[in-house]
């Protein structure tokens, strides 16, 4: 059980459009910047996806409702059906058959996303975050989850691990919530076959930050998740941590 993460740019006069690379060339930890004359735009806004000011979705008995936000950086998602709400970046696209219950990914970064897991309604009867001990018990079992989830059967690969913040709060719901931020690098050889010992020699490939919200609502842990390469998050890290604020769980009929 998994523990419950159309653009257009004008120009202004004559001045020639940006161009910008499509969204499957792009390296996973490139990122994105252009300028018209003097103006930069940043990846966020070059990647706007114009829906209207409130648009309402119905998926069989699954009601979803995004709606822009002030300022126009994020939407809120709004799951009333399975009991969960939050703000994403405007400019990141759902993704669908990730195995979660949600799935939104950075169209550039592509190890930049964010799910949502919640806890089967048959197997759990949860009524409190508490229920997962203190805060950093939880991380404990919140870091083995994403351990196990990256088990690789690849000869020379060795993965590092630590917990950085373990915490909670009550929310302006009134709801108590645990989150929980963790570091995981993964480390390969090229050449792991290799006789010699000094010609195996391991480097890093990835190196995540891993943030979580955990929550209790309905009987179900629902567990909010984002991922972001070290990198980037030093760049965006007051974006992810507004999505970590906006997480609420909210009771179903």
């Amino acid at each position: 059980m998994a523990i419950a993460a159309a653009a257009t740019i004008t120009g202004g006069g004559r001045r020639p459009p940006c161009h910008r690379r499509a969204p499957a060339a792009a390296a996973p930890s490139a990122r994105l910047s252009c300028r018209c004359g003097r103006h930069p735009v940043s990846r966020r806004n070059v990647l706007s996806t114009m829906l209207s000011t409130s648009t309402f979705f119905l998926f069989g008995l699954k009601q979803l409702t995004l709606a822009e936000t002030t300022g126009g950086t994020f939407r809120e998602y709004i799951d009333t059906f399975d009991g969960y709400t939050f703000l994403y970046p405007k400019s990141w696209i759902q993704v669908r058959g990730a195995g979660a219950d949600i799935f939104f990914r950075d169209p550039f970064v592509l190890d930049e996303n964010m799910s949502v897991e919640i806890s089967s309604p048959s197997s759990s009867k949860y009524m409190t975050v508490e229920d997962l001990g203190p805060p950093v018990k939880a991380a404990e079992r919140v870091l083995q989850q994403y351990l196990t989830e990256f088990m690789s059967t690849r000869l020379g690969v060795r993965r590092t691990s630590s917990i950085l913040s373990a915490s909670s709060k009550v929310a302006d719901d009134g709801k108590l919530y645990y989150e929980v931020e963790v570091n995981i690098k993964s480390y390969a050889s090229n050449n792991e076959l290799a006789v010699m010992p000094q010609d195996r020699v391991q480097r890093l490939e990835w190196d995540r930050r891993y943030l979580s919200v955990l929550g209790v609502e309905n009987k179900r842990l629902y567990e909010l998740r984002l991922q972001s390469p070290e990198q980037v998050f030093k760049e965006e890290e007051g974006d992810l941590r507004r999505v970590m604020d906006s997480f609420r769980v909210i009771k179903t009929a």
